[in-house]
């Protein structure tokens, strides 16, 4: 039986089993990189909220967990860059080691704005783990220290992802069937 959100997906593109091979994949070369060290594990709401819980439990590293919610204005479908914090992180991370976690990179404007208001802040390393990468959509200077998948630049949907705030609880990453978009 289809579930009423999956005849909004023209297909799968990353399956739940290779998502969860790679988040833990993922955590293991991490919790080396980080070994010996603190993290601040930061979570950009709301879309990265299925793979940093995924993610944090993968790392045997001693971590933090905060949280950031930003928008960026856009036509809806696309980004400005211009970012706007709507809830700030509740830790200090001065002479920290932080690693953001996102679910998506695809034109990077809103990352490179939210790293360089981080960089104020002082942290010991800023690092970015995004589980999806859109490096064809790049518009500045900016990538993931770690990535999950590298992705066509298709709109997609699914493991936290949204249309309308909609299809983040989908298991798996699909692209949207763009018929009623």
């Amino acid at each position: 039986m289809i579930n009423e959100m999956e005849k909004d997906v023209a297909r799968v593109l990353i399956s739940e089993e290779q998502i969860r091979q790679r988040v833990k994949e993922m955590g293991a070369q991490i919790s080396e990189d980080y070994a010996g060290k603190d993290v601040v594990l930061l979570c950009i709401l709301k879309g990265a909220v299925q793979f940093f819980s995924d993610l944090s439990r993968q790392m045997t590293c001693n971590l933090e967990m905060d949280f950031m919610s930003i928008s960026s204005y856009g036509n809806g479908t696309r980004t400005s860059g211009i970012v706007r914090i709507s809830k700030d992180m509740d830790l200090s991370i001065t002479g920290r080691h932080v690693l953001i976690v996102e679910d998506i990179m695809d034109s990077g404007l809103t990352l490179n704005h939210l790293t360089n208001i981080l960089k104020t802040r002082q942290p010991a390393s800023l690092r970015i783990a995004c589980l999806l990468d859109k490096p064809e959509r790049r518009e500045c200077a900016i990538s993931p220290d770690y990535v999950g998948f590298v992705i066509p630049n298709e709109f997609v949907i699914g493991y936290g992802l949204d249309y309308m705030g909609h299809f983040r609880n989908l298991p798996y990453v699909g692209v949207k069937n763009t018929d009623n978009m």
